[in-house]
């Protein structure tokens, strides 16, 4: 590539940037034309590629990038040194170039109209209305785990493998489409992350890659959280951007299955997420709420709080900085907390439609 070329798109990056974040103040533009319009066609087009191959190619790019990334500066490291600045061009040549694939390919949705305003569900809740809908997720959370042990003390064990959790993930969405159209789901493309262990050292269940359009779940998670974290990257899949909003996709895909074992897994995840917003309003009634589950939901509960602490380490917390200002640059101004708003979702659809 010339010199010129490469002058050129380092120019256009800052235009490039300007124009996302004008875009970004007309929301209803962007649901229209991008989120509704141009993205599914792009995301079709990748899922048809690649959801047939076994294995996740995004995760095979992206190893491959940082191999000849790290190739490159060895190779080239004297050169470097003589012209820092003609690195620096390089480097900013290539954030410029993923810039404009990332918003182009999927980027533009974290600008589309909440899912509230489009369910048409209530931007608040109170504490109140929290307390009664945690009652209800006790008792069905309860009623699941002794339906499949018949034991109130026995933690349940999902007896499914990863790859079938998988398939049973795409069943969960077609009865979903049946009730919201919305989230109609075509040519899945759902894999297991080739960086299944790093995710979990670095605090994630998964993610979307946006530049091969493949959902990337963490294999490493207990079966318990599994069926979830495949509904959530689905719903990135299918064009939404906020944590709170796929962290409720991927609940209603979950719960809408028609297995006992998924009903279970979207009950047991709704509750958790609700129980650590009432902790903050009101320790006693989170303590006499918590008190109220069997033994059996307590223990599938430290089941996956013990994967996460069995993979603590000095550099998840900058793992998770680093995506907590990623989130924030890309209209998350809550960033990481972001994924606790799903409790406002919840309350408020099933105040239109109780359990």
């Amino acid at each position: 590539m010339n010199t010129k070329i490469k002058n050129l798109i380092v120019i256009l990056f800052v235009p490039q940037i300007i124009l996302v974040k004008w875009l970004g103040q007309y929301p209803e533009f962007i649901e229209t034309y991008y989120s509704r319009g141009i993205y599914p066609v792009i995301s079709w087009f990748w899922r048809t590629i690649m959801g047939w191959i076994p294995f996740s190619v995004g995760d095979l790019l992206y190893a491959l990038l940082i191999i000849l990334g790290v190739r490159y500066i060895v190779v080239n490291r004297m050169a470097i040194k003589k012209k820092p600045l003609g690195f620096l061009r390089d480097i900013t040549m290539v954030l410029s170039i993923a810039y404009f694939t990332f918003h182009l390919l999927w980027g533009l949705n974290y600008y589309r109209e909440p899912l509230s305003k489009t369910l048409g569900l209530g931007a608040k809740h109170s504490q109140q209305d929290l307390v009664n809908f945690i009652d209800q997720l006790v008792l069905k959370t309860n009623e699941l785990q002794f339906s499949i042990t018949a034991d109130t003390s026995k933690m349940v064990q999902v007896p499914y493998s990863k790859k079938e959790i998988m398939a049973r993930t795409i069943e969960g969405y077609q009865s979903l489409e049946n009730k919201i159209p919305l989230f109609a789901y075509r040519q899945p493309s759902l894999k297991k992350s080739v960086f299944s262990i790093p995710l979990s050292y670095m605090g994630y269940g998964g993610y979307l890659n946006p530049f091969t359009n493949e959902a990337q779940a963490n294999s490493a998670l207990p079966n318990f959280r599994f069926p979830v974290i495949c509904g959530h990257e689905i719903g990135h899949q299918l064009g939404f951007s906020a944590e709170n909003e796929t962290n409720f996709i991927g609940y209603m895909a979950t719960v809408s299955n028609e297995d006992i074992y998924f009903k279970y897994s979207a009950y047991a995840y709704a509750l958790s997420y609700c129980l650590n917003e009432l902790v903050s309003w009101d320790q006693d009634e989170f303590n006499s709420q918590y008190n109220k589950l069997n033994p059996g939901v307590k223990k599938n509960y430290k089941e996956l709080a013990e994967f996460w602490e069995a993979h603590e380490n000095p550099m998840e917390p900058v793992f998770k900085s680093i995506f907590n200002t990623f989130l924030k640059a890309n209209n998350q101004k809550d960033g990481i907390r972001s994924y606790n708003a799903v409790v406002t979702l919840l309350v408020s659809y099933y105040q239109k439609n109780p359990l």
